[in-house]
């Protein structure tokens, strides 16, 4: 079995664990009758919350823990769990599949659960958390083509029923979010970079989003670190070839977080063309 498409999700903030108000909350639900009805043999989640020197694999060989890697936040987020199994087989290929590429470096996280970029999302995606999970680390203090290159060289798993997911936020400047309560209109400033995002994923200008800070208008503001933007780039470079763009969601939350996600699907089915 074959999952042709590669997805980049954005997570937005860890509430969306118990806040129905969200309206990505709706979009994550319908995920298995409107987005992928097939179900995949394991997940392979790149998080913007998974950041190391080098790429990283967790490897987990029973349940996965769930890590809560966030402050301050009601109680009640702190008794969530989504035990999904680990997936110590498609973490050896992943290692297996970067080596070959040519990355020299590529290090396993033993024992290391799934992070709120990971289990929020896939615990309304996949409720029943019987799908084995791993985790692919980003490289913040690379860029975008190598992030590009990272989702390249993972796009045969996609033949072996491997769900390719990358988690972050096409919007995270968190001092900017207007935390009063009370609906905000959309910042200027983050409706422009969401918006040059759209049209250039939907025009296929890949080029120009690996080379986003050059490019895109507001980038540093949208993004003062890249860790949520990069799973953007392995999901791209995952779906293989010169792939078609699709936005299945979007909503704003606290006036400057898109919550923009996308599906990209190979424009033939052969991985071979890298």
């Amino acid at each position: 079995m074959a999952l042709n498409d590669t997805f980049y999700l954005s997570h937005g903030s860890p509430t969306l664990s118990i806040d129905d108000s969200i309206k990505a909350r709706q979009f994550f639900k319908s995920w298995k009758n409107e987005v992928v009805a097939v179900k995949p043999k394991a997940i392979l989640c790149i998080s913007a919350h998974y950041d190391t020197t080098f790429p990283t694999v967790n490897v987990v060989s029973g349940p996965n823990d769930t890590i809560y890697d966030f402050y301050g936040f009601p109680s009640s987020m702190y008794k969530i769990k989504y035990p999904a199994p680990g997936a110590p087989e498609l973490a050896k290929r992943v290692k297996e599949a970067l080596m070959r590429a040519g990355f020299e470096r590529v290090d396993e996280e033993r024992g290391r659960g799934l992070d709120h970029g990971a289990w929020v999302p896939l615990m309304f995606m996949y409720p029943e958390a019987d799908i084995p999970v791993c985790q692919l680390s980003v490289q913040s203090h690379l860029n975008g083509t190598h992030h590009y290159n990272l989702g390249k060289a993972l796009a045969p798993l996609k033949d072996e029923g491997v769900l390719i997911i990358g988690s972050g936020s096409a919007t995270h400047n968190l001092r900017t979010l207007n935390r009063s309560g009370k609906p905000s209109a959309t910042a200027p400033w983050a409706l422009e970079f969401d918006t040059w995002l759209k049209d250039a994923l939907l025009q296929g200008r890949y080029d120009d989003v690996n080379e986003y800070e050059k490019k895109a208008p507001h980038a540093k503001m949208a993004h003062p670190s890249p860790d949520h933007f990069y799973p953007l780039h392995v999901a791209i470079g995952a779906a293989g070839g010169d792939p078609k763009t699709k936005l299945i969601h979007h909503s704003w939350d606290h006036g400057t977080m898109s919550y923009a996600s996308y599906q990209f699907t190979a424009s033939s089915p052969s991985h071979q063309s890298h």
